[in-house]
């Protein structure tokens, strides 16, 4: 390797280097841990938490290309972040005074002109998402191809939804009836999915758009919401 090469092949690790130290800076002021674990997947995945970001990445994906991918993803990161963090305030997960705060409730995705404290709403919500579930399930097992054994309701704060495979158990979150039915129909359809693939693989979203064709509409109004379908 001739000189030029390598001063130039060290120039790129350096600013690899800045690049990579910046993405980090800029994801701590807005107090997000970057975790990168790299594993045999084909594609960049990020899954963003509260105060976390989860990147796995493929083996073969080299460090660079790694550090432009994240770059291209900050803004969306910082923005959909701060949407996590307003609807765990709004669900009153910041602090006892704001547990009871009233709040205007939307069903379905319409304001029904209602003011409703914490637990006024979680009883509001359980009570809709029960009468609505059991004609849900009915209509998308049949056409996902695998039925529930249970289907439950939960309190949950950064999932809409999740699947105990052994157990053939899916969850729901009470909150789903603030957002449009379709958001409902698509949990369901994204947790009895994983009764074919456990995982996020290709092969599992093929399974999801085969069986709800516009999906991703849903799926991106929930993830600007939570950022977590499990």
């Amino acid at each position: 390797m001739s000189k030029r090469a390598i001063s130039h092949n060290r120039s790129q690790a350096a600013s690899d280097k800045q690049l990579y130290t910046e993405i980090h800076s800029i994801l701590n002021e807005s107090q997000i841990k970057l975790i990168i674990t790299r594993k045999r997947v084909k594609n960049i995945n990020f899954r963003l938490k509260p105060n976390q970001l989860l990147v796995s990445a493929p083996n073969y994906i080299s460090d660079e290309d790694l550090i432009v991918v994240l770059s291209k993803r900050l803004n969306w990161v910082i923005d959909q972040h701060a949407t996590i963090l307003k609807r765990l305030k709004y669900q009153g997960q910041t602090s006892d005074a704001d547990l009871n705060s009233p709040q205007p409730v939307k069903l379905w995705g319409e304001s029904q002109g209602l003011i409703m404290d914490d637990e006024q709403r979680i009883a509001y919500y359980r009570n809709q998402l029960q009468n609505v579930m059991p004609e849900l399930f009915q209509k998308w097992q049949p056409i996902v191809g695998k039925i529930a054994k249970q289907t439950r309701i939960k309190k949950m704060s950064t999932r809409w939804g999740s699947c105990n495979i052994r157990a053939r158990r899916v969850w729901l979150s009470v909150y789903l009836p603030a957002y449009p039915l379709q958001c409902t129909e698509y949990v369901i359809v994204h947790e009895l999915c994983h009764l074919h693939q456990a995982n996020h693989s290709p092969a599992f979203w093929y399974e999801v758009k085969r069986s709800m064709p516009d999906y991703k509409q849903w799926h991106d109004m929930l993830a600007g919401k939570s950022g977590v379908v499990d």
